[in-house]
């Protein structure tokens, strides 16, 4: 039935999050306006790891019910599903959302107990019999459609991305300094965006340097169009055909010339707006978490070839 029908795989499960230190209580932080998006934002980011995407898994809805928080997930594809199951049973998601929540509340330590439901199996006792997990979860279609609240909390992150600081060099108050007093907005300092905020730390809103350009080019293999896409949102110069024409006029240079090309035609027709945390968003937007730590600097030099 799963592998044979032409309808798409199509799965729901629960996880249910418990900070296992007492003065830490998830669902106090996410009913709270002000921390609710950093709690988001590192959900997000956890779950793009343990799938390697974005958009590997929806959040569809996030409870509070102490002291847990139920995040309602919907998986598209089988082998997204998978992968995640893997991350879960070897610890890895874990690892991530706690260090995600650490850098995003500014805390030192955020540590936690998860619980993975389908229905009414508990999918803990059954992390060893991958299939059957996934029968479980593909047994449970999901009953609603994404909350609003999520849908307004992805909008709200994708401009946290590239709107982090319109108080020049200050740390936004909404994902990098819970406990700092909130600062007036001033409208002359909307533009230009001094700085942006990248897995919890502040950087320097730069234009891209050929060193950029080279290393983008030669990491970014085949996902270069996709990155494309998200930067002709705000770019007229890649809007549709051009990025299909590059694809077709370099062709036979192979996949470092036609991503080398792209970010030309970006960096030529936007001057100094071509700017690194334009390009980190729309790596972010793909799933390219590796390349964005790359042009920040994050790896150390021993990944430096």
């Amino acid at each position: 039935k799963m592998a044979g029908s032409s309808a798409p795989w199509i799965g729901s499960a629960y996880l249910f999050l418990q900070s296992t230190c007492k003065t830490i209580i998830l669902p106090n932080l996410y009913e709270s306006s002000q921390k609710k998006p950093c709690v988001f934002k590192a959900l997000k980011l956890a779950l793009a790891d343990s799938t390697g995407s974005v958009n590997g898994v929806d959040m569809l809805k996030v409870h509070c019910s102490h002291p847990h928080l139920i995040v309602q997930l919907k998986f598209c594809k089988r082998e997204n599903c998978r992968r995640f199951l893997q991350s879960y049973r070897e610890g890895e998601l874990q690892t991530s959302l706690q260090n995600h929540l650490q850098l995003s509340l500014a805390m030192t330590t955020v540590p936690l107990e998860m619980e993975l439901k389908a229905g009414n199996e508990h999918l803990d006792n059954m992390l060893k019999d991958e299939d059957r997990c996934l029968e479980c979860i593909y047994r449970e279609k999901p009953d609603r459609l994404r909350d609003e609240e999520i849908t307004e909390l992805e909008e709200r992150l994708k401009g946290l991305i590239l709107h982090q600081n319109i108080n020049n060099n200050m740390p936004s108050k909404d994902c990098m300094s819970p406990n700092s007093p909130s600062l007036p907005s001033q409208g002359s300092s909307l533009s230009p965006q001094v700085t942006f905020v990248f897995q919890g730390q502040q950087f320097d809103n730069r234009s891209l340097t050929p060193a950029d350009h080279q290393k983008f080019a030669k990491l970014v293999s085949k996902k270069w169009k996709q990155v494309g896409r998200s930067l002709q949102k705000n770019c007229r110069a890649l809007r549709d055909p051009a990025i299909d024409n590059l694809a077709h006029e370099y062709d036979r240079e192979g996949l470092y010339e036609q991503a080398y090309q792209m970010l030309l035609r970006f960096i030529q027709s936007e001057g100094k707006k071509a700017t690194i945390a334009r390009l980190i968003a729309a790596l972010e937007e793909n799933g390219l978490t590796s390349l964005s730590e790359e042009l920040l600097g994050l790896h150390s030099n021993e990944d430096d070839s």
